[in-house]
Parts: C-alpha cells; sequence; structure tokens
C-alpha cells in the first residue's frame, strides 16, 4: 500500500520548486492532492486552486474549498514563502507587509480554518515551512528571519495544543535550497546564480546545498505515519552547515 494512499492534501506555493517536488511526491505515493497557487496553469493535481495568499478570504476558505474538491483534508503543506533581504533600514514599508502576510499570516489563517476539519475527520498532520533562519538568524535578513522564527514558534504552540485532536503539527527548517527563488535572488543582485551556487556549495559539510526533492522527501516524512511521534518538532535540513 502507497505510504499516502486515501490521503487528502492541500499544498501552497504549489507551483514553485518545492511546491511542484511535493505535489508529485504525494500524488506518487497515492493521496489525492490540491494544489494552490497564484498560477497553478502548469501543474497536474487533483484540483487546481488559484489564489492570492495575501487576500484573507482565500487563506480563511482553502482549506474548506480543498476538502469539498478531494471528500476531505488529511494533510496541510504551508509551503508557500518569500523572501527579501535586507536589514531593518533597508527594508520597506511594503516588503513587511508582504512578508508578513505571505510567511504568516496565510498559514496562521490555513491552520485556523484546516483544524477543525481536522479533528471532525479524526485528526491529521500539519507541516510547515519555516527556515534554519528562523532558528538562528542570519546577517541582513532581518524581516525573513522574523517571519520563519514567527512559524517556528506557531508549529511549537500548535503542536502542542491540538495534539489531544490528534493533529500533528511539525516543520521542515531548511537552509539554501537549489530552487528558481535562490537563483532569481542571485540574478537580481547581478550575480552568475550557477557559479553563486558553486560557491555555496563548497561551503557545506555534505559537498552541495539541498535541492528540492531533499526538502520534500522531509516535508512527506513529517506528514506520514513513520513520524507519528514528532509533534511541534522544527527539524533543520542543512547538510551540516550552521548559518553564518
Amino acid at each position: 500500500m502507497a505510504r499516502f494512499e486515501n490521503k487528502r492534501v492541500l499544498v501552497t506555493g504549489a507551483a514553485g520548486g518545492i511546491g511542484q517536488c511535493v505535489v508529485e511526491l504525494f500524488r506518487r505515493e497515492g493521496a489525492a492532492v490540491a494544489a494552490a497557487d497564484r498560477d497553478v496553469s502548469q501543474l497536474s493535481a487533483d484540483a487546481l486552486l488559484p489564489g492570492d495568499l495575501t487576500d484573507p478570504d482565500y487563506s480563511d476558505t482553502l482549506p474548506a474549498e480543498a476538502a469539498e474538491h478531494l471528500g476531505g483534508l488529511d494533510i496541510l503543506i504551508n509551503n508557500a514563502g518569500l523572501m527579501r533581504r535586507g536589514p531593518v533600514t533597508d527594508t520597506s514599508d511594503e516588503d513587511f507587509k508582504l512578508s508578513a502576510a505571505v510567511n504568516i499570516e496565510a498559514p496562521f489563517r490555513l491552520s485556523r480554518a484546516a483544524v477543525p476539519i481536522m479533528s471532525a475527520n479524526g485528526g491529521g498532520a500539519i507541516v510547515n515551512t519555516s527556515s534554519c533562519w528562523g532558528i538562528h538568524p542570519g546577517p541582513d535578513h532581518a524581516v525573513y528571519c522574523m517571519t520563519k522564527a514567527a512559524i517556528a514558534s506557531l508549529t511549537q504552540c500548535m503542536g502542542r495544543d491540538h495534539a489531544h485532536q490528534n493533529i500533528r503539527v511539525n516543520a521542515v527548517c531548511p537552509n539554501e535550497v537549489d530552487t528558481p527563488m535562490l537563483r532569481t535572488g542571485f540574478e537580481l543582485r547581478g550575480l552568475n546564480a550557477d557559479t553563486a551556487i558553486s560557491q555555496l556549495n563548497q561551503s557545506v559539510p555534505l559537498g552541495r546545498i539541498a535541492n528540492a526533492t531533499d526538502i520534500a522527501d522531509v516535508i512527506a516524512f513529517l506528514a506520514s505515519d513513520e513520524a507519528r511521534y514528532l509533534c511541534g518538532s522544527l527539524v533543520e535540513v542543512n547538510g551540516g552547515k550552521a548559518v553564518a
């Protein structure tokens, strides 16, 4: 039997590098998947739910919409996120508002809406995407670190508060991941993405930064019965590299 046979899964940020891997992995292992992102036109999933996570109405209703399409909801993957670089003094109001809306408010609203659905069905799992930078803040990413720290804290609080409902809440905390978002960030700074990633690889004890599959595999583990006794855990996936 496939690991996620008969499971119904909602994945946000489904069009991103990690998100696509997550959607493909869950479907390959038997789940019915609802994929949510601003543009889902290039995705294959059991339900495509386009929308903007900065819209509270969309976030508030997305779990119920996914449950309606899939016949229920067992797993929520709060994968959507964005990064704005720089110290506080270089951070605009728009950077702050957008980062808080996508990285904090949307997962909060989605989780708040998903818990009653899961509880009525006997339980479930929520996996948030935090970051090593949310646990060990690094330089020149003040707002990003702040938002990811908030998600780490939310995960720990919810892990305790909803365990009695048989809802496990955990977070994956990656360091650098070779995704289009990372590469675009290098290009916006006038850097060659391949060269920059090659240099990053040299800083990792395992010899390379993570790829999207490395993170998707941990997300799937946290959502699975194999992680049945993990609750409120922050799992760092960093190849042995400390934040510096």
